[in-house]
C-alpha cells in the first residue's frame, strides 16, 4: 500500500476494493483500537452498521490523510456522493517532543515502526507520559455533507476504510497526529545522532549481575534482534571520504641509543615500513578514485620469494637488493631477471620466468592453432617448440612463452640466458613484435 499526495504533510490513498463477507475490517490490534474509538463514540448503532455495509461495498473513494483530518467522498446506493471528514486532534509541539524522546529511548520502537508495526510499548509509554497516541471515546469528530450531527453512514464508512489503511501502515495515524513519515524519521535520526555523540551519563550502576545489562546472566551484554535491526537507522551518517595525502608518510627513524634485539636490523625495518607506507598510500589514492575497488592492485598470497622480487623491483639500495637475493635463494643475476619480469607483469610474469608447465593436449592444440593464425601467409616465423609451453624462433634469439592464463610473453636471449622482453599479449604475433622490429623474424 502506498500513498500519493502533496508532500510529506498529505497522503492520498486510492480507493480500496470491496471487502465482501463477514470477516473483520482490521487484523491488527491498533486497527481494532481505532474502530473501538468509533464504536464507543457513535450514538446510533444502526448508522455504524450502514457504514460497514458502505465500506464493504467499495463506496468509499480515495482517502486523503493530513494532520488533524481524513477525507473521502462516500456514495450512497443511489449514487449520491457526500464529502465526509473525520477530525483527529493534532499533537502540540511539546507533545511531539515528548513522543520523539520516548521513541528514541528504545531502538525497538523505531524498528517496529520501520517494519510498519505499532509497538505496544510505545503506546503504553506515551500513555504514561500523558499522550494518547491512539484515539479514544470522542476523539473521532465527524463532518459530513449530508449534514448529520453525529457519525452517519458516510463518516462511519470512512473510519472503517481507514482501519484497513492503518493495518498496513501505522504512519497514517502519526500523520493524523501531525507528523509525516519523512519528517518524523528525520527528526528521530537527528535525535539519535545527537545522543550518539553526547557524553554518557554515569550512574555508577549496572545490571543486577554487574555487567551493565539488566537481567543479564553473565558474559557480554546483548541486544534484541529488533534493536539490531534498527541500529542502521539510529547510527549517524558516515563522514565524507577522506582526502588522500599528496605523498605517503615518512617512515619512523629507528636509529636510537637503544641496542636492537639480536637478529633485528633497524635499517631493514625502516625500509619495510617505508614500503608499507608507499603501498598504503597507493591503495588509498586508487580506492578514492575508483569507488573502493583496489582488487587489481593487491598481489594476494605472495610467497616470501615472490615478495622479495616485488621489493627489489622498487630499486632499493644495493645492500637491500643483496639481502633480498640471499633471502630468496637467488643469485644477483637471477634476482635481476626476476625483477625485470615483475616490472612487466607482477607475479604472473615471474611464474612464466621461473616455472615450467606443460599444457595438456587440448591446450597445446589451441596454442598451435593460435600460432598458425597469428601471422599472414609467408610472414609467420619458424617456431620450434622447446618443451613445456615455450616456442623458440628459428634463426633468431627470440622465444614465446605461453602463460597458464592464455597470454603470450616475449623473451630474448642475452648473455646466454633467456630474459623477459616485454609485457604479455593475447596475440602471439603482437607479443613477439615487442621484442623485434617488424620483419626481423
Amino acid at each position: 500500500m502506498s500513498g500519493y499526495g502533496h508532500g510529506d504533510d498529505q497522503r492520498t490513498f486510492a480507493a480500496l476494493p470491496p471487502a465482501p463477507g463477514s470477516t473483520g475490517f482490521t487484523r491488527t490490534w491498533w486497527g481494532r483500537e481505532w474502530l473501538k474509538a468509533l464504536e464507543d463514540t457513535a450514538l446510533d448503532g444502526q448508522q455504524l452498521k450502514a457504514g460497514r455495509r458502505h465500506a464493504r461495498a467499495g463506496a468509499v473513494g480515495a482517502v486523503s490523510v493530513r494532520p488533524g483530518r481524513i477525507t473521502a467522498v462516500v456514495k450512497d446506493r443511489d449514487g449520491t456522493a457526500h464529502r465526509s471528514d473525520v477530525l483527529v486532534r493534532e499533537f502540540s509541539e511539546e507533545e511531539w517532543e515528548r513522543l520523539l524522546g520516548l521513541a528514541v529511548d528504545s531502538a525497538g520502537h523505531i524498528a517496529a515502526l520501520l517494519d510498519r508495526e505499532m509497538p505496544p510499548h510505545l503506546v503504553e509509554d506515551a500513555a504514561a507520559a500523558g499522550l494518547d497516541l491512539l484515539p479514544g471515546i470522542g476523539d473521532l469528530d465527524p463532518e459530513c455533507g449530508c449534514e448529520a450531527w453525529d457519525h452517519c453512514p458516510h463518516t462511519a464508512a470512512l473510519c472503517y476504510q481507514v482501519a484497513r489503511l492503518l493495518d498496513e501502515d501505522p504512519f497514517v495515524l502519526l500523520l493524523m497526529r501531525g507528523r509525516g513519515e519523512r519528517t518524523l524519521l528525520n527528526q528521530l535520526q537527528e535525535r539519535s545522532a545527537a545522543r550518539a555523540v553526547a557524553p554518557p551519563a554515569h550512574d555508577g550502576g549496572g545490571g543486577a549481575d554487574g555487567t551493565g545489562a539488566p537481567g543479564s546472566t553473565g558474559g557480554m551484554p546483548g541486544v534484541s534482534a529488533e534493536e539490531a535491526y534498527a541500529s542502521a537507522f539510529l547510527l549517524p551518517p558516515l563522514p565524507a571520504p577522506p582526502v588522500a595525502p599528496a605523498a605517503p608518510g615518512r617512515a619512523p627513524s629507528l636509529d636510537t641509543d637503544t641496542e636492537p634485539e639480536p637478529g633485528v636490523d633497524p635499517a631493514a625495518l625502516e625500509f619495510l615500513a617505508a614500503d608499507t607506507a608507499d603501498r598504503a598510500h597507493r591503495l588509498l589514492v586508487e580506492a578514492l578514485g575508483s569507488g573502493g575497488d583496489v582488487s587489481q592492485l593487491v598481489e594476494a598470497g605472495l610467497t616470501d620469494a615472490q615478495d622479495a622480487v616485488r621489493l627489489a623491483a622498487g630499486s632499493p639500495a644495493p645492500w637491500i637488493v643483496a639481502r633480498l637475493a640471499a633471502g630468496s635463494g637467488r643469485s644477483r643475476a637471477d634476482l635481476d631477471l626476476a625483477t625485470r619480469a615483475w616490472r612487466f607483469g607482477g607475479a604472473a610474469a615471474l611464474a612464466v620466468l621461473e616455472e615450467e608447465w606443460t599444457p595438456d593436449a587440448e591446450a597445446l592444440a589451441r596454442a598451435g592453432a593460435r600460432l598458425a593464425e597469428a601471422w599472414e601467409d609467408g610472414e609467420r616465423p619458424v617456431l620450434r617448440r622447446s618443451g613445456g609451453a615455450r616456442w623458440t624462433a628459428v634463426g633468431a634469439e627470440a622465444q614465446l612463452r605461453l602463460g597458464e592464463d592464455g597470454r603470450w610473453w616475449p623473451y630474448l636471449k642475452a648473455g646466454g640466458r633467456w630474459a623477459p622482453a616485454g609485457p604479455a599479449d593475447r596475440d602471439p604475433a603482437a607479443a613477439l613484435a615487442t621484442a623485434f622490429p617488424v620483419g626481423a623474424v
